[in-house]
């Protein structure tokens, strides 16, 4: 009897903590722990409305070089050399050049000795002239004489520097540094002056261009900032000229924005680019990013998260935007932080741990 007694109360306390343990679960699954989120700042800034369109680069210098003197090819450089500033580019013949040039030194000495006789000449009939032996229509043509020989070196004399200024314009060099990017003579060929020879590329200065529809030219100015995006880089390329003047055909204008060289490296010339073009005037706004706005069948709506970090769902509506930030219209301010990740399942009054 005693031993069925025990083993009663043995099994009276094992309910007993069984039904305690019970009792605690539920307690202790009432505590949830707190919800991860990521979150970004509520900011009032100008926004614009804006749309994406093609541009191309260029090089702001792609230029024809072009015979300076007819004669025959020395040398030219071959295509996709690059040049520094000053490096010899097409070198033509020298030799007939140096001998006219000789030549016209010779001639150049030859007028000195007969400007030199003809200034001793006239000396001494002036000289005679004064005791009267020598006769007045002598000593003119002499004077005449030396006259036209002192023009005739001068003449001379230009000849020469004519010569010198072919010879310089025989040897063309780089007016900027770059890449040779075609030939079109070789070495050896008799060319003609102003005849083009190469193609030089300067690869230091790029631009963008840009044809935009004309309903846009209030939007766009000279000085403006716009995004440029190629190759996953991103820029803020500054408008250096509008042109607006709108093609007939296409309703385009043109706008072109000058590429920082430190890009040069990763972009070419030819290469198409997108461009961020304002379609509307900048409004002051409160902003919010893109990933912060839930969209539902009732409407849209930003998870708030207060300083306690707990978080409200708040409903807005939705204005213009660009590729990052939209502007809203709803219960916040300026300042205020909203989930931007883990807000989708978020409630109001939930407890949020910041990442």
């Amino acid at each position: 009897m005693m031993f069925f007694k025990q083993t009663q109360l043995g099994f009276l306390c094992f309910f007993i903590s069984l039904i305690s343990s019970i009792n605690i679960m539920p307690v202790m699954a009432q505590a949830p722990a707190a919800k991860p989120v990521k979150v970004d700042k509520v900011i009032k800034m100008s926004l614009a409305a804006t749309t994406d369109l093609n541009a191309t680069l260029y090089s702001r210098s792609h230029i024809p070089i072009t015979a300076g003197v007819s004669g025959k090819l020395d040398f030219v450089v071959e295509p996709g050399d690059y040049v520094a500033r000053g490096d010899v580019v097409v070198k033509m013949d020298l030799v007939p050049l140096q001998l006219r040039q000789a030549e016209q030194l010779a001639q150049i000495k030859r007028e000195q000795i007969n400007l030199a006789y003809l200034k001793n000449e006239l000396s001494r009939l002036e000289r005679l002239n004064q005791t009267k032996a020598t006769s007045q229509f002598q000593l003119d043509q002499t004077r005449s004489e030396y006259e036209l020989a002192s023009a005739d070196l001068e003449i001379a004399q230009l000849k020469l520097k004519q010569i010198e200024d072919q010879l310089a314009r025989a040897t063309i060099t780089a007016p900027f540094a770059g890449v040779i990017t075609e030939r079109l003579v070789r070495a050896g060929a008799d060319v003609n002056r102003s005849d083009e020879l190469v193609k030089l590329l300067d690869t230091q200065n790029l631009e963008a261009r840009l044809y935009i529809p004309i309903k846009y030219l209030a939007y766009v100015n000279k000085g403006d900032a716009l995004t440029v995006t190629a190759n996953g880089k991103h820029i803020a390329a500054v408008v250096n000229a509008k042109i607006p003047r709108a093609d007939p055909r296409s309703q385009t204008f043109e706008v072109r924005l000058i590429i920082p060289s430190q890009f040069n490296k990763h972009w070419a010339a030819g290469q198409l680019v997108r461009v961020t073009v304002p379609t509307q005037s900048a409004v002051e706004s409160i902003t919010v990013h893109r990933d912060a706005l839930i969209l539902r069948k009732d409407g849209t709506y930003v998870v708030k998260v207060a300083k306690d970090n707990k978080v409200t769902r708040i409903q807005v509506k939705v204005g213009r935007g660009n590729k990052e930030r939209v502007s809203v219209t709803g219960e916040l301010s300026h300042g205020d932080q909203v989930a931007v990740r883990g807000a989708e399942r978020l409630s109001d009054g939930e407890l949020v741990v910041i990442q």
